[in-house]
């Protein structure tokens, strides 16, 4: 084969290849590093509910939602009432209000189903069924979204799930499957039904967010959400909470004791306000999470996000080891690193969103959304046409070598 052939070869090859500084970009490294801070968050939520569960025994999961719905309205509710235009409280509540309160419906009972598998159902199997959230997003989107995988996304989704599995295994080998077992199949499908709900949730988030704004999704979420929780607790959970002693005097004080870094045991004493501010650590992390949420969706997608939460349930055990005296088991560290391999290979090919494409070209958006929009537009064209450069530059060359040794081989004749 003669030299020029095997050099384009060569360089088709090359081109054909993805490079580092392609894979790991900095957008990959941001979406990572915000992903993290997301299960940290979670991470947060678990070990503050652990502590309202073994330590003051409360079970109030509708009290603890209601305090992040109302937050939520404090804020971004407030901020559409003060909005002027088609982005106003009332042009929202007049189009598109059953939407939402569908919307709130769906994300507040599903707060509440997984928070109630606890009492029927092993941690163990909780850790396992709530991936079911993530080919239920994926299949939602497909047909909401018109959102389009590529086999690296199926295979980063099957590595990720590996690393569950690998964690689920490290909790049975070091015996701490925890949870009653009074009734598996109700806990079961109530797992079920909460990633069912929460993938419902999370598709309508996605579309919102990047078309419509960010302040509208959180505003009617915290006001519907704040309206359908505040009813459910006063049916479900009214008894619980007229139980819990705020004063001082009534309030007994509980005791604890926990094993701290250099091994010695410390005795700490709960009071009512450490009460109170364990209750607003909780609100805060899922306040926090709430808020932060839909900036990585908008940066990336639903399923890429709810990929990167997986690692959530990691860090609550590590946490654990040092709060809760668990048992530490190599398999961790290896379904950390899985579960964030995983994550890196589903966000370093791009999914498609025409239907997010076709609703932004209509309208509708706000600036930011509009913005978003036209630059990843154009920097599609961009890639194009730098492309057909490209190609165009490397045919000329072609032509170019052709055309010599036609002139070479008629001066030989």
């Amino acid at each position: 084969m003669p030299q020029e052939q095997l050099d384009t070869l060569c360089y088709k090859i090359r081109e054909r290849l993805p490079k580092w500084r392609d894979i790991f970009t900095w957008q990959l490294f941001k979406i990572l590093l915000m992903g993290q801070c997301l299960s940290a968050l979670i991470c947060g939520t678990a070990v503050t509910s652990q502590y309202l569960a073994s330590v003051y025994y409360l079970n109030t999961p509708m009290l603890q939602s209601f305090i992040n719905y109302a937050l939520l309205g404090i804020t971004y509710t407030m901020a559409l009432i003060f909005r002027r235009g088609d982005g106003n409280i009332l042009q929202i509540l007049k189009t598109k209000w059953w939407k939402y309160l569908l919307l709130g419906l769906a994300d507040v009972e599903a707060n509440y189903a997984v928070v109630k598998a606890y009492q029927y159902t092993t941690l163990t199997s909780i850790q396992l069924l709530d991936c079911f959230i993530i080919p239920v997003l994926m299949i939602l989107s497909w047909f909401f979204l018109k959102t389009r995988y590529r086999i690296i996304h199926y295979a980063a989704v099957c590595i990720c799930l590996a690393g569950v599995g690998a964690m689920v295994g490290a909790d049975i080998l070091a015996g701490q499957e925890q949870g009653s077992s009074s009734d598996i199949l109700l806990g079961d499908g109530l797992v079920l039904l909460s990633a069912t709900l929460y993938a419902v949730s999370n598709v309508c988030q996605e579309y919102t967010v990047k078309n419509l704004s960010r302040v509208e999704f959180l505003g009617m979420v915290g006001l519907f959400g704040s309206v359908i929780s505040a009813i459910q607790l006063g049916i479900l959970e009214h008894n619980e909470v007229s139980k819990i002693q705020w004063t001082w005097e009534i309030g007994k004080v509980q005791q604890c004791e926990m094993k701290i870094l250099s091994g010695m045991s410390v005795r700490f004493d709960f009071s009512p306000l450490s009460l109170a501010l364990i209750l607003a650590g909780y609100a805060l992390c899922m306040y926090g999470f709430y808020s932060f949420m839909p900036v990585v969706i908008k940066m990336s997608s639903a399923t890429a996000v709810n990929l990167s939460l997986l690692t959530g349930d990691l860090f609550s055990l590590f946490f654990g080891l040092f709060l809760f005296q668990y048992t530490f088991s190599g398999m961790y560290i290896v379904s950390l690193v899985v579960i964030l391999i995983g994550f890196i290979m589903f966000n370093t090919v791009p999914t498609l969103n025409q239907a997010l494409a076709l609703s932004s070209e209509e309208g509708g958006c706000d600036n930011h959304a509009t913005e978003f929009d036209n630059n990843s537009t154009q920097g599609c064209v961009d890639e194009i046409t730098c492309a057909q450069a490209e190609q165009d530059q490397i045919k000329s060359q072609v032509n170019e070598r052709q055309s010599t040794c036609v002139v070479i081989n008629s001066v030989k004749m």
